[in-house]
């Protein structure tokens, strides 16, 4: 199973972006698909959630600006973020629990990263 995020990028305070991330491999369902961010000199924090249907849950610090949502049919889950600030510059990274056809049970990969720089 493979995750890989797109859309990162450079861009002035105010302004906003969409990632993207999606799995790929033998894979039977992806279940709760989740973004993380890292900031420089920041411990990894959990930036937003969401279930197989669509039930979304958000950090205190993303509420309002950021969303969530998925495409199921093309295993992709995505992040629009508004009103960006000089502190939401991180890497931003995705995960998927992914049940594959021949595990009998889930189990979590991770994405790469995708770099947010929010610099005027």
């Amino acid at each position: 199973v493979q995750l890989v995020e797109s859309g990162g990028g450079l861009l002035q305070p105010g302004g906003c972006l969409r990632l993207s991330c999606a799995a790929s491999g033998t894979i039977f369902n992806v279940y709760t698909m989740r973004w993380y961010r890292q900031g420089p000199g920041k411990q990894r924090e959990l930036v937003a959630t969401i279930t197989r249907d669509s039930s979304t849950t958000y950090a205190d610090f993303v509420k309002g600006r950021f969303t969530i949502s998925r495409d199921n049919a093309k295993n992709t889950v995505y992040l629009q973020m508004n009103s960006l600030t000089p502190e939401d510059t991180a890497v931003y990274s995705c995960t998927a629990d992914v049940k594959q056809y021949y595990r009998d049970t889930s189990a979590e990969y991770w994405g790469q990263g995708t770099q947010v720089t929010v610099s005027s």
